[in-house]
């Protein structure tokens, strides 16, 4: 017969199952069992009320880390104007891309989900699956009517307002760069050292005797052949395509004929993406030189040695030029004589620029303001859970987005209009409204008493 031993006393399991509390306690150390027992059930209620609120602790600290408030923001010069959710799945889909420009924002996912905002209001415009089996995505490029993107070995060109795919494009070698468009051709760089450039007039014709892809190769022009992978996006306007290779030089060549204008060679590859403003091509090489070339004819600028690697984008805004070396914090230089302005070490990311304040991440994934002027923290927001922080050289937005895909904008405060930085020109009017009938301006400057 089986028996549970309890103190010094050894009970039959049968036995044990038909005692009552009292036949129980009457047996030698047993005594204080009962009353162990008794205490538990008496202060059970308790423990429950109390794990019922340990129960709000998680709620607590999710909503600490949802949506950024009206008053988070505020506290570092900012409003929030628009959050929304883009197309993901977050069980396993993770950001492959976000990208900004003057009129929409796209989030790609690396299911190959990509969903557009207005830039400005947040409206969610259109939302489209690309590519299958997680094929890898480059970002979206986009000029003023379109957007085009490339997904494994194809090329996808949608309407940039719908979303409707125009055409698709079959590519004849693995790319290793996104797409780069000018009102006459798309280009991409490849895994060997190729720039591939299309007519975009062609590829409307085949699209429209719906001869695509089988007939993609009848739109190339040209190719041109570098002596190792092309690491940067074709930067394509103008009279000339310039592009970085791995054996560390930047090509420019004629954008009708692919002739070289000139090749810029630099003593360790280039990764980092480049940066056009002006005439002015910013680059950085991994022999740890920051270099400014003319884009026209490949002289050298000025350069600026960091002693560590850059491979994150440069950034213009106006006449100052942010560089982020790895683990160096950031530079704010001047865009025209390469001279430091100031250098905040605990910078890891640039983010924007509104006013007279930059906005950028630190190693807690904070958001920091500081003075444009000299680089100093005047304000900063912890935003940890917003891991994703677009890098908006274009406007005075501020763009973050979760892990699972919810974007919020932020814009300085008071100002519901944009600073478009890069191209002012792309600005939309804003209407002027007569005045009613019976009302008049007030004074600027109105005069004292006694005048």
């Amino acid at each position: 017969m089986n028996a549970d031993v309890l103190g010094t006393a050894v009970i039959p399991v049968e036995s044990r199952r038909l005692a009552n509390w009292g036949v129980l306690a009457s047996l030698p150390g047993l005594r204080s069992l009962v009353w162990f027992r008794r205490a538990v059930w008496a202060i059970l209620p308790a423990l429950l009320l109390v794990s019922s609120f340990g129960d709000l602790t998680p709620v607590q600290a999710q909503q600490t880390s949802g949506l950024i408030t009206q008053d988070q923001a505020q506290a570092i010069g900012l409003e929030r104007a628009w959050w929304g959710q883009a197309v993901f799945n977050p069980s396993r889909d993770k950001i492959a891309h976000i990208v900004i420009d003057e009129d929409n924002l796209y989030v790609q996912a690396t299911s190959g989900h990509v969903t557009a905002f207005d830039a400005e209001d947040g409206r969610k415009l259109w939302a489209v699956l690309l590519g299958s089996n997680d094929d890898p995505m480059f970002p979206v490029a986009a000029n003023e009517t379109e957007c085009i993107v490339i997904v494994g070995t194809k090329m996808v060109c949608l309407q940039k307002r719908t979303g409707k795919i125009l055409w698709t494009l079959r590519l004849p070698g693995a790319p290793s760069t996104g797409a780069a468009v000018d009102d006459d051709h798309v280009y991409y760089g490849t895994l060997n050292g190729s720039v591939y450039a299309f007519s975009l007039k062609r590829i409307r014709e085949l699209y429209l005797e719906q001869r695509l892809p089988q007939w993609s190769y009848d739109a190339f022009v040209w190719k041109y052949k570098a002596a190792g992978e092309i690491t940067s996006t074709p930067i394509a306007g103008g009279r000339l395509v310039k592009f970085a290779s791995r054996d560390g030089s930047v090509y420019a060549v004629s954008a009708r004929d692919r002739r070289l204008a000139f090749q810029f060679e630099t003593d360790a590859p280039i990764v980092a993406p480049m940066a056009l403003s002006g005439r002015s091509l910013y680059l950085a090489s991994e022999d740890f030189t920051f270099y400014s070339i003319d884009a026209e004819n490949g002289s050298v600028n000025w350069d600026f040695s960091t002693g560590l690697p850059i491979r994150k984008a440069p950034h213009v805004v106006g006449n100052d030029l942010f560089v982020t070396p790895d683990r160096g914090g950031m530079y704010c230089m001047s865009t025209s004589a390469g001279t430091q302005r100031w250098w905040n070490k605990a910078i890891t990311q640039f983010v924007a620029v509104g006013g007279n304040s930059v906005y950028a991440s630190d190693a807690n994934m904070n958001l920091l303001m500081l003075s444009r002027s000299d680089g100093k923290v005047t304000g900063s927001l912890p935003v940890r859970h917003y891991t994703y922080r677009v890098a908006n050289d274009r406007t005075d937005r501020l763009y973050l987005s979760t892990a699972n895909g919810t974007v919020v904008c932020l814009r300085p405060t008071g100002r519901p209009y944009p600073t478009f930085h890069r191209y002012p020109d792309r600005l939309p009017l804003m209407p002027e409204f007569e005045p009613e009938p019976g009302t008049e301006p007030a004074a600027e400057n109105p005069p004292a008493d006694g005048n």
